[in-house]
Parts: C-alpha cells; structure tokens; sequence
C-alpha cells in the first residue's frame, strides 16, 4: 500500500507528489504518468508565460493570485525562468475590452509594474489600431529545465514514478482507494488512503465515481505556432489585448517564439461528455495550421510580424472551467469526491495556480507523525 497516489505527470501532479513527500511527510507517493516523461504534455504545449496579472483585467481575482503567486514560482524555480526579454503589452483602439486608462487603472490596482513604452519599442506599432503600449514585468518559463527540476526533486524526495502508464479506474475498497493502472508489466492494482488526480484534460475520464464531478469543464483543441522572429523583435514579448488578438512570447525550451491568437489558436471546442475522450478527438484531429492567418492579422498590429518564421506547431487540448468562459478567470479547480474519501480532482489554468493548490492541500491535509 501507498500513502499517496499521483495521476498525471504534468507540472501540477510532479509538484503535488514532491509537496506530499517534502512538506506533509508522506511515505511511499507514487506518480503515474501515461506519457514516457514529465510534462509532456500541456505543461510544454503552451505559452510559457508566467501570467504577473497583466492579462486579466476582467478577472480581478485571478489576477490579484498571479501577483500573489508569481514571486513564490520565481524564488523556487528561479533555474527555469527567462527574464532578460522586454515585455509589452499594447491595447488596441478597436474591438477592445479595455482601455488604455482602464489598463492602467487596473495595474495600479493590483500592484503590477507598468510603464510608458519608449519611441523606438512604440514604432514597432500601427499607430492608427494601437491607442498605447506598456511595459510590463513578466516572465516565460523554460519547460524542459522545470522538467529537469522536477525529475530530480521526485527523484531527490524518493517518489516512485511509473511512466506510460494510464489509470484505468479508481474505487473503494474497505477504508483505501484502489487504483487500476494499465501499464508496460499489463494491469496492476494499487491502493492508497490518498489519491490525487492531476490529468487536466482527462479530469473526467477515470473510470468509476472518480469521473463525476460537480464542475462543467470546456475543452478545446488549440495551436500554438513556433516561429523565428524578425531581429526587430528579437528579445521582445508582444501582447496585443483585450479582445480578439494576439501574443507573441518567447518560448525558451525551443529558443523561438509561440505565437497565439484569440480568434485562430482555438481550432474547435466542446463541452465535457463522457462519449468523448479529449485526447482521442486530439489524436485523431489532422486540421491545417492557421499560422498564416495568425500571421496576418498580428502584422497588421505589428507590421514586422509579417517576417516571422514558421518553424512548427504545437497541438494540444486546452481545458477550462466552463463557468469562467466569459470572465477569462482561471481559478484553480479543487474538489474533494464526496463518493471516494480521500480522492481529490485537481484542475489549475496557470502554472503559478499551483500554490493555490498546495494552499488548500495546506487545510486539507492533517500533517504526518
């Protein structure tokens, strides 16, 4: 028997699993991840962006947490940041959902840094679709070095990890939960007074009550496309907001740029059924790049875009809480199953969200002997 069961191997469950052996003293956690390594998925998939507030002036809450959060990822992962890059953030005459004096505002009220952009960074813009342009202090993350990191803190706090391994069910047996994992040695059972499921996507696609849940999830199958920038926009991030427009943000694990645009990132979306598994409708979607449009139109903002380079894209299944679709909030999602004692789901839409989570594991949790 174990003290604990992690599921899934992104970000959220490596830290989850080195959380319960270094700070609650729990023995014998085990992590089970169905991809051959640690954040592989979601966790590299996406913008790379340490989220500081900026990007949330809708959701006062979920900014207040980034400016809350964001110095306690960069004190503990201070090796997977990318700092030396000059972030701007722009807004748009047009179509926006805020204004520049809104935006400000807004900074000023969380506490986030925020500063007129100089001439030479203003130029870079069409001046007759951009009413200002900021700079911010934000961060990227590098995926592979914080997967190195996690490796050896898992490895360093004795965790057992099991990879390409996918959890098939999870029930109660007498007062432990048992977990049915389908794995290279075939089907074995495991069991634990704790399990946590950090799948993202796949919240709601374990077998048994381990799938229900009270909270509506959306998923959507989303591009993020690399590129090489012009050197005029070399060691520079680009937010154009709010509304439907774009960022253009370092992504270090490639030593590119992700680009991403509102309207062409998401290629479709749905909301959870249990007909439909997110990662076979992912494995099975072969839609063309939009990486042109995104293109396109971002130049038309910032015209040096247009001599961008493609290098690739980056398909991944982008899930959220359907309740925070017209907010942009991105709270943590954390429910303890009423049917399973000792088993919690585990959803964050940020990287930083993470202390969040081990916030409320603080409350949970009693402290071992």
């Amino acid at each position: 028997m174990h003290g604990a069961i992690v599921i899934g191997g992104g970000f959220y469950g490596a830290a989850v699993a080195s959380y319960l052996l270094r700070r609650r003293r729990t023995r014998d956690v085990l992590l089970v991840e169905r991809e051959p390594g640690l954040l592989r998925r979601a966790s590299f998939h996406n913008q790379a962006r340490i989220h500081n507030g900026y990007h949330y002036p809708r959701s006062f809450t979920t900014a207040y947490r980034s400016r809350v959060n964001v110095p306690r990822f960069a004190r503990d992962y201070p090796e997977a940041l990318k700092r030396d890059f000059v972030s701007l953030y722009a807004i748009a005459r047009r179509n926006s959902k805020v204004t520049a004096a809104q935006f400000r505002a807004f900074c000023r009220a969380i506490g986030a840094r925020l500063e007129p952009a100089p001439p030479n960074l203003r130029s870079l813009f069409e001046r007759r679709l951009i009413e200002d342009v900021f700079v911010a202090e934000e961060y990227a993350f590098d995926a592979a070095l914080l997967e190195r990191r996690m490796r050896q803190d898992l490895d360093d706090a004795g965790a057992e990890v099991r990879f390409e391994t996918t959890v098939t069910d999870v029930d109660l047996r007498g007062d432990r939960l048992r977990v049915r994992c389908q794995g290279p040695a075939g089907t074995v059972e495991v069991t634990a007074p704790l399990v946590f499921n950090c799948t993202y996507s796949g919240l709601k696609r374990l077998g048994g009550a381990s799938s229900r849940g009270s909270a509506g999830l959306k998923h959507e199958i989303t591009e993020m496309a690399l590129v090489r920038t012009p050197p005029a926009l070399e060691g520079l991030g680009v937010t154009v907001m709010d509304g439907p427009f774009f960022s253009l943000m370092p992504f270090p694990a490639r030593s590119v740029h992700a680009l991403s645009h509102v309207r062409y990132t998401p290629h479709l979306s749905w909301e959870e059924v249990p007909a439909v598994d997110p990662y076979h409708r992912l494995a099975q979607y072969d839609g063309a790049s939009r990486v042109d449009r995104m293109i396109r139109d971002s130049a038309r903002y910032v015209p040096a875009v247009r001599d961008a380079r493609y290098v690739e894209s980056l398909l991944e299944v982008k899930t959220v809480l359907v309740r925070n679709e017209t907010d942009d909030g991105r709270p943590i999602l954390f429910e303890r199953h009423a049917e399973l004692p000792g088993c919690f789901s585990i959803l964050g839409g940020k990287i930083d969200n993470v202390y969040d989570v081990l916030d409320r594991l603080d409350a949970e949790l009693p402290l071992a002997a």
